[in-house]
């Protein structure tokens, strides 16, 4: 049979290293599912429930492998749904690979059906875009893109037209005008001059109170950043992408950062006379230290990232733990148990007691932080925790400890919702014999994840390890944005935009095959968790959550606190109750030990 424009395809990509593909048919790609049907080559295709699931998925597998992530959609409106996931994979950095089918090459420009300029749609997120015009002119076109995407950890977009797809596959010819492009890219050691990593080290070791701040880029980089922190008795924040890339049961390490984040982590940047930031773009530059307090240093392997969000006096281009490897040398040992960091460590140990004494606050019925501190002791060694970007985030994000060995992300950059069940089953499909749990609020359950557990019940059987836990908090709430209503412009909550409908998840889980769980006493969140861990199918978990319990930022602004109070004279219909949660998780922070 002669080979087609789409088995090339698929061919070219096998050989660069692709396994996976998430997507969903349609008859813009045809010819490249035909292809994917006959060929031979090891692929798993994943079928979703919808295009931009299908990008989420391909987005957190390549959080979760390294490797570039790919997801196949349709022409028209299949292509343009690809959109906001592969937003999330540019807004946080990630390798993405889009393909999509496109109306014959005879009919473009002639306003057909399905037929949109998805080189113009697809130009502003992806760093190369190409739609093929003919058989030979695919060959590049797809090494230019895996090559692109894998380098440079960008978006890449192949739009192939359904009529080229079945056509006989002709390769360039030597003459001008063409071509021949190769298979293959090797990552580079990417480490600053020395004399750059010698200014560096002058600027850490004359730093009397060092400050870290970590994200996704220093996930693989570890031993690395503890090695520095504890050279420089410094402490160590995390944004939130690098949840995972220290544990946090070292006594240094203040947790997360921002609105979402600790108290410890904002003490330590409001008085650090030096600030070392490592692979992040932490987006709120009120929570760094005030401009001119703090000499700087940045290590980040994308230098457009570089001295964005506070004005660093050495900034590094280079990969975060090879770079660190050079500068640890140059760096004096600091002494131990010295007050900079002895402070630090006081005030994580008396964070984690706060945190504790928060989520055992009354609530009615469950409080919410309750459900992730129960979860985070649970944890097992080798879980992979996802997180919708909602008011659930804040719960992930300040009481689950990670361990070595464990992973973690969500929506960063693009803070999206919709993301979690997304990226849990992409991220059991990564590693099948890893547990998995997905942290969904029921505002992101009814916009499009309560589809996605159709996939789950779909899959479910391929994977070794079973142990595959929804948790969804129902408080009947679009939580987060309520809490900015109030805080942020001073407005009680809008009901008619706000309160969504109480939908039973446990009992939609059962109807396809998985477990359900439902809890709305607090003191059976635990046991709860007992069983979905123990459960020999997936599992969701729906808690019945209070909405009023405050996500409380890690210090309040005048601003915050005049919009609240503003808020209160307006008439929320949830005023009493919300004032009473407050006060009790208020009374936590200043109370220790309260149980009011």
């Amino acid at each position: 049979m002669t080979e087609a424009v789409a088995d090339f395809v698929w061919t070219r990509l096998a050989a660069w290293g692709v396994k996976t593909i998430f997507g969903y048919p349609g008859d813009g790609i045809n010819g490249l599912l035909g292809a994917l049907q006959r060929t031979d080559l090891p692929f798993e295709f994943i079928q979703v429930r919808h295009e931009e699931m299908a990008a989420f998925m391909a987005t957190a597998y390549a959080k979760f492998t390294g490797e570039v992530g790919v997801c196949l959609a349709t022409s028209g409106p299949g292509a343009t749904h690809l959109l906001t996931g592969m937003y999330d994979a540019y807004s946080d950095h990630v390798p993405l690979l889009a393909i999509a089918g496109q109306q014959a090459r005879n009919v473009n420009g002639a306003h057909y059906q399905q037929e949109l300029d998805l080189t113009s749609v697809y130009k502003d997120v992806a760093a190369y875009v190409q739609q093929a015009a003919s058989p030979a002119s695919v060959r590049h076109i797809v090494d230019r893109a895996m090559r692109i995407a894998k380098a440079e950890r960008k978006v890449a977009a192949i739009i192939l037209p359904n009529d080229l797809q079945d056509v006989p596959y002709e390769a360039p010819v030597r003459k001008h005008g063409n071509t021949f492009s190769g298979v293959g890219w090797t990552a580079p050691k990417v480490v600053p001059f020395e004399v750059d990593l010698r200014r560096a080290a002058d600027v850490l070791n004359a730093g009397e109170k060092v400050a870290i701040l970590i994200g996704a880029g220093a996930l693989h980089a570890t031993d690395e950043v503890i090695a520095v922190a504890n050279r420089l008795q410094a402490g160590v924040a995390k944004a939130l992408l690098g949840k995972a890339a220290v544990p946090d049961d070292l006594p240094f390490v203040t947790g997360t950062i921002g609105l979402l984040g600790s108290r410890p982590s904002s003490e330590m940047m409001a008085e650090c006379d030096t600030l070392l930031m490592i692979g992040s773009g932490f987006p709120w530059a009120e929570f760094l230290p005030e401009e001119g307090q703090a000499r700087g240093v940045q290590i980040d392997l994308a230098p457009e990232m570089l001295s964005l969000r506070y004005p660093m006096e050495v900034p590094l281009q280079g990969e975060s733990a090879e770079t660190l490897r050079a500068l640890l040398p140059l760096l004096q040992q600091k002494t131990e148990g010295g007050s900079w960091r002895a402070g630090i460590e006081q005030g994580v140990a008396s964070w984690w007691k706060e945190a504790e004494d928060r989520t055992m606050a009354e609530a009615s019925p469950v409080n919410p932080q309750r459900v992730t501190w129960e979860l985070s002791p649970r944890m097992p060694d080798r879980v992979i925790v996802t997180s919708d970007s909602g008011s659930c985030a804040n719960w992930y994000a300040r009481d689950l400890k990670m361990r070595r060995g464990q992973m973690c992300s969500l929506s960063g950059g693009l803070a999206s919702m919709g993301a979690a069940v997304p990226y849990a089953i992409a991220a059991k499909v990564a590693h099948p014999d890893r547990p998995v749990i997905a942290l969904v609020g029921d505002g992101a359950m009814q916009m499009n994840n309560m589809a996605e557990l159709i996939t789950v019940a779909k899959y479910m059987h391929r994977w070794p390890n079973k142990t595959w836990i929804c948790c969804v908090f129902n408080n009947e709430d679009l939580n987060q944005v309520t809490w900015e209503q109030r805080v942020m412009e001073g407005n009680p909550k809008f009901e008619a935009s706000q309160t969504i409908p109480n939908v039973p998840y446990h009992k939609f889980a059962e109807l396809i095959g998985l477990r359900g769980i439902y809890v709305d006493d607090p003191a059976k969140v635990g046991q709860a968790w007992d069983e979905a861990l123990a459960s020999p199918v997936p599992v969701v978990l729906e808690v019945k959550t209070d909405p009023e319990v405050p996500p409380l930022p890690p210090f309040f602004t005048f601003e915050q606190v005049k919009n609240y109070m503003s808020m209160l004279g307006k008439g929320d219909p949830r005023e009493r109750h919300l004032l009473v949660d407050t006060a009790r998780q208020v009374l936590s922070s200043v109370l220790p030990g309260s149980k009011t």
